[in-house]
């Protein structure tokens, strides 16, 4: 399973779900879902959150392009 980083727009794996059962395959999630203090929420790669100020708003993922 994945979904789009809304920093980069890169494709990104999402862990978990019944696919993982079965499956022996080590990978993790590539990203994270962030609510910042503005209410507004992003899933975004851990490149992009690295990327991201300490205190981070909507603006700055709309920077992050």
């Amino acid at each position: 399973m994945s979904e789009r980083c809304e920093g980069c727009g890169d494709s990104v794996r999402v862990a978990g779900g019944i696919g993982d059962i079965w499956t022996m395959d080590p990978t993790g999630t590539g990203g994270m879902t962030l609510e910042f203090a503005d209410d507004s929420e992003f899933f975004l790669c851990f490149d992009c959150i690295d990327a991201l100020p300490d205190e981070p708003s909507a603006g700055d993922v709309a920077a992050l392009d």
